[in-house]
């Protein structure tokens, strides 16, 4: 499709870019990155971690294998991919991705050999390959304020990494995840599951999520402070003063479905920014969707590794630069726009020396 788009009259140049050129897709990666904060960034920006899967043919592309992905709704034969999205009240965009390996591959050098799978490459877990999305990021020193991503990615590393770079976040867990939390100085442990069952009907909160394409996502919310840390379980040099844990728990409006998400933010934040901050996750899933129909995101015949992460990072490209148009398009309009039409207005009073005069000074 890009060949055809761009006049070529076969594929292979658009091949050889993907896989038989010499360039570096993770030096791309940071351009694009430094893009969408140029473009993006805002106080409450939320880093929203999340996976795809790119339904396959054959055993030879690399990482393929039979997995369950929410693309298809099943168990199916195809790539996963987990990305990493910058996402503000101005726009949402891609900033990171990386093609998970699973063990059948990263076990099999014969296999790597032929998909040009580097060296250095070995077998990471999901949620460690969005650890070193969120730590790329904190290093590049990327503005943003909170991560949130579903169950897969919400314990563990991720949670004490966040902590000490002293960055918020929104973390889905089950409802088997262990809590403790304290009520009138009483400390109480319990499954999440458990815990939401006791909580009383004032305590909810019907807030919104964010708006979806029939209005906005209501939802019933509540939120449970938990019990501080043991002293030898998070970095002696942070103030946990400053920051409190939390249980945030989500109810659907019509069957009653419970959610549940661990929660580390500063000290009096509200129900209201968490549900906020829960409620951009969704943003991804748009991202997901635009960068299929719209930029062929699951459109590679690239079997190599190289030739994975070159696709995906000029789609990204591609998104970063119509959020940037999306943003342009949806600001208020050009500073030079607003002279000319102030000293218009002054021109059609009656004072043209005035107008000009205005005109200089505005500029």
């Amino acid at each position: 499709m890009r060949a055809e788009a761009a006049g070529h009259p076969g594929p292979w140049r658009q091949q050889a870019i993907l896989g038989r050129t010499h360039w570096d897709a993770e030096a791309l990666r940071d351009v694009v990155r430094d893009h969408v904060v140029e473009t993006l960034a805002s106080p409450d920006t939320v880093l929203v971690i999340d996976e795809t899967g790119f339904l396959k043919q054959g055993k030879a592309s690399c990482g393929v294998g039979r997995k369950y992905t929410g693309s298809a709704g099943k168990i199916t034969n195809c790539q996963i991919g987990v990305f990493a999205a910058y996402v503000s009240d101005q726009g949402h965009a891609f900033i990171d991705r990386r093609l998970y390996l699973p063990k059948a591959w990263t076990g099999d050098p014969a296999r790597l050999r032929a998909a040009h799978v580097p060296e250095a490459v070995t077998f990471a877990t999901k949620p460690r390959l969005a650890l070193a999305m969120i730590e790329r990021a904190v290093r590049a020193e990327v503005p943003f304020a909170w991560v949130a991503a579903d169950s897969i990615y919400g314990v563990g590393e991720i949670e004490l990494a966040l902590r000490r770079a002293c960055k918020g976040y929104v973390l889905g867990v089950t409802g088997q995840h262990r809590c403790w939390f304290w009520d009138a100085n009483l400390d109480v442990a319990g499954t999440a599951e458990d815990i939401a069952k006791g909580i009383p009907d004032q305590d909810w909160l019907r807030l919104s999520a964010g708006a979806g394409s029939k209005g906005a996502r209501l939802f019933d919310w509540a939120s449970l402070p938990l019990a501080a840390f043991q002293a030898d379980a998070l970095d002696a040099a942070l103030d946990q003063s400053l920051w409190t844990r939390g249980l945030l728990v989500r109810r659907g409006l019509s069957d009653g479905a419970l959610a549940y998400f661990a929660t580390w933010c500063p000290a009096g934040t509200s129900v209201e920014k968490l549900v906020m901050v829960e409620g951009r996750r969704w943003a991804i899933e748009d991202a997901f969707e635009t960068a299929r129909t719209e930029l062929g995101l699951a459109h590679t015949e690239s079997r190599s590794w190289h030739g994975w992460h070159r696709h995906v990072s000029l789609v990204m490209l591609a998104f970063a630069m119509l959020a940037r148009v999306r943003r342009l398009a949806n600001g208020p309009p050009p500073r030079t726009t607003l002279i000319a039409k102030l000293a218009g207005a002054v021109v059609h009073s009656g004072d043209p020396a005035r107008g000009d005069a205005v005109g200089a000074a505005a500029h």
